[in-house]
């Protein structure tokens, strides 16, 4: 009989938020599979949990998933973490989840922490309706997605990092209305959380007057929407 792949939330900033269950999970797999052991390594020792790591990096082998698989139709359990919050958005499990569902394995979700649904429950926008993009491309695609993005009548939300941040204000600036609104969240959990909100000129002002430092999450309001008292 073949184990269980967990797919576990962890927390992305904040180490209490590590609900009960996540920890009890993590005790309890046979081997933790991570994005990367580095950073997985600080959570585990904050909560002296001592089981073989194996790192699953973005581009991984062929071979390491195969590895993984076996282990899982040995009978073993295991559990996956990413870098910080829900597996399976922006980092490399779902080729893991994937390649344990083509063999018939068990995969069982250990609900937790998540950036993108943070925001949300901050935003204040309508967000019955939105649109997940991820990260920004780095160099290739930059403008179309941008261009898309302004396009767009519901909300969107996308992730980006310190040292793009200030050219992705001026492309937000270049491509969206200049009344479309934002929230901006910056390092969410963190001692240094800060949360900007306001049209694309606002927000700049803001963090400009801040810090650009750190993980940001940006929410873009659905078209024509405004804040109302």
């Amino acid at each position: 009989m073949s184990g269980t792949l967990f797919i576990v939330a962890t927390p992305i900033g904040n180490l209490a938020d590590l609900s009960r269950r996540a920890l009890e999970t993590l005790q309890q797999a046979d081997v933790i599979v991570c994005e990367n052991n580095r950073v997985s390594s600080v959570l585990l020792r904050a909560y002296e949990i001592k089981k073989p790591l194996v790192g699953l990096f973005e581009h991984a082998s062929t071979e390491r998933l195969a590895n993984l698989t076996e282990q899982l139709l040995a009978g073993k359990n295991l559990a996956y973490i990413s870098d910080a919050g829900t597996p399976g958005v922006s980092d490399p499990g779902g080729k893991l989840v994937a390649t344990a569902l083509e063999q018939g394995i068990k995969v069982s979700p250990i609900p937790g922490p998540s950036a993108m649904a943070a925001a949300i429950s901050i935003c204040g926008f309508p967000m019955h309706e939105f649109s997940f993009v991820g990260f920004v491309p780095k160099k290739k695609g930059r403008e179309t997605f941008f261009k898309e993005l302004a396009e767009r009548a519901s909300a969107s939300i996308f992730y980006e990092s310190k040292y793009r941040m200030d050219k992705t204000l001026e492309a937000l600036a270049k491509h969206l209305a200049p009344e479309r609104l934002l929230l901006v969240a910056r390092e969410l959990t963190k001692m240094h959380e800060t949360l900007y909100r306001g049209t694309v000129a606002q927000v700049t002002e803001q963090i400009h007057q801040t810090s650009s430092k750190g993980e940001f999450v940006i929410v873009v309001a659905p078209a024509g929407f405004g804040y109302t008292v």
